[in-house]
């Protein structure tokens, strides 16, 4: 007997034991209703999702082509469509996942409007992200299902064989996968950072990720001014993330810590040394500082330290923070790194400059002399140049092996007209590869684009406007995405349907029988799609 025979006979029983106050209750309906509602909340869907993404952790353990990816979705709709395109054209949803950006949060779901990446949203809105987007590949689920349940209606009043429809029914594959959802800095204190990380389980993060920068002054990771916490600050809110995920049952969630240090020349703080070569001792270690021989060397409101049994004046700003060392940036990543893995982080964000794969793995070489099994989630940042980058990597490389280089001008390589040149077409196969060399050679186990969706939502209705408001008028609409939504079969093209009226269609019949009310029929022009192809 298959899952869903058995969810009906399930349900029959129960009716039969309630007698006729339920006779108008449909066995074979509600176990359709519990099928298409897999999942009942979002605790239901972190604890589901952390398997998956521990799972995909030690397959890449083993094998480190089996890397994941994810796009980072600041809607629930956009997520939706992700999932719908991964499965039709990749026939499965292993190893891609979601990702929720905080750049995105500040920019797109603010009620202050567009704001810039340094914490200044309502904490709130991350947490409801996080349920929107499940709300939607839950929806995706039940809308397919229905399409299934229907399929099952015809054959079975044609008298064909069903088998083979229930078996997709039992096997089917849900669009619920993890999503890595940023916590920036923690919008607070620890505790603060325990009560978000909360909310974000709740609503179904199987995955948080939080930055070493201060909170109150936390800036975009491409964008400079970032100053970083002492790793006991750091290391409390990795703590304050675990208890949450343990409070809640997750005990298998994953914690991705990310270290800004090698872009963040200032500390707002001095630890305090308990004992030589401390945690503290180390992170004071890396500061920027002066010698002080006598009293005439400080002056009023200086701060003096004992450095390797010596005082030292540690540089300090005009606005009260603290300067690192000038080139200290690597190694303060791979103490950071080190550090989080040993004190409850399961994988590593190391935010970069640049894309360079050979940047990365050195980084990483150093970190897993310690921690042997210490894995990246990367940023493939649209804040990067990817273009100027590779092809400036490409131009170097042909340099220094004494290929001639005279045909371009590495400072000028954006430009168009090396467009086809064979520089940017080895540039190019080389951004292709960028995350399988990487993955191989960096210990990158997934990788993400941050805010893909926002560019892909400002150039599609740059495209429509154009022609839309232009010569092309409506062709614009109906050749750049009308008639696209058809070649390509997209399911969006009937967009009455995605949005529910189908499945607002089946309830009412399970609710209502003959006297329902439906959206479906010969006058809804969603009908003209039908034959489309």
């Amino acid at each position: 007997m298959s899952n869903y025979q058995s969810d009906i006979q399930a349900f029959e029983n129960l009716c039969k034991e309630q007698g006729s106050p339920w006779h108008a209750i449909s066995p074979e309906y509600a176990a359709r209703m519990k099928l298409q509602n897999r999942f009942k909340t979002g605790l239901d869907i972190a604890r589901y999702t952390a398997k998956i993404m521990r799972a995909d952790m030690e397959a890449y353990d083993q094998d480190s082509s089996q890397y994941t990816q994810s796009l980072g979705c600041w809607h629930g709709f956009i997520g939706q469509q992700k999932m719908l395109a991964v499965k039709k054209h990749h026939g499965t949803t292993s190893k891609r996942y979601l990702y929720l950006s905080g750049w995105m949060v500040a920019a797109l779901r603010s009620e202050f409007g567009p704001l810039p990446d340094q914490s200044m949203h309502e904490k709130t809105s991350v947490a409801s992200l996080i349920e929107e987007l499940y709300t939607f590949l839950r929806q995706a689920d039940a809308r397919e299902l229905g399409d299934l349940f229907r399929q099952l209606d015809e054959a079975k009043a044609a008298g064909k064989d069903t088998r083979d429809i229930e078996d997709k029914i039992d096997n089917y594959e849900t669009h619920v996968v993890p999503i890595i959802a940023d916590i920036d800095a923690g919008f607070g204190n620890e505790e603060a950072t325990y009560l978000l990380a909360k909310k974000m389980i709740e609503a179904g993060a199987c995955c948080i990720q939080i930055e070493n920068q201060v909170s109150d002054a936390k800036q975009c990771g491409h964008q400079d001014g970032k100053v970083t916490v002492p790793h006991e600050d750091f290391l409390a809110k990795i703590n304050a993330v675990r208890y949450a995920f343990l409070e809640l049952g997750v005990e298998d969630g994953v914690i991705v810590a990310r270290t800004d240090s090698l872009g963040a020349g200032l500390t707002q703080k001095i630890p305090v040394t308990q004992a030589p070569g401390d945690l503290a001792s180390q992170y004071n270690a890396f500061l920027e500082t002066s010698p002080v021989n006598s009293v005439d060397d400080v002056n009023d409101g200086d701060l003096v330290i004992k450095q390797n049994g010596k005082l030292a004046k540690p540089v300090r700003l005009p606005n009260g923070l603290f300067r690192f060392k000038e080139g200290s940036g690597e190694d303060r990543v791979v103490l950071d790194c080190i550090t989080s893995l040993q004190n409850g982080a399961d994988l590593l964000w190391i935010e970069t400059e640049k894309p360079h794969v050979q940047q990365i793995g050195n980084m990483v070489s150093r970190i897993r002399e310690v921690i042997p099994n210490a894995k990246l989630v990367y940023n493939n940042s649209p804040s990067f140049n990817w273009t100027l980058n590779f092809r400036q990597q490409v131009f170097d490389a042909w340099a220094e092996a004494g290929k001639d280089v005279s045909a371009y001008n590495r400072e000028e390589l954006m430009a168009a007209k090396y467009d086809d040149t064979e520089l940017a077409q080895e540039a190019d196969e080389k951004v292709r590869t960028f995350q399988a060399d990487a993955s191989r050679e960096a210990g990158i186990f997934h990788h993400l684009i941050t805010l893909p969706t926002y560019h892909t939502a400002a150039l599609s209705t740059d495209n429509l406007a154009k022609g839309y408001f232009g010569d092309e008028a409506m062709l614009a609409y109906v050749k750049g995405v009308q008639r696209r939504e058809i070649r390509e079969g997209l399911a969006c093209v009937k967009h009455q349907a995605m949005a529910g009226s189908n499945l607002g269609d089946d309830h009412k019949e399970y609710f209502s029988g003959e006297q329902a009310l439906k959206a479906a029929g010969e006058d809804n022009t969603m009908n003209q799609f039908d034959a489309a192809s």
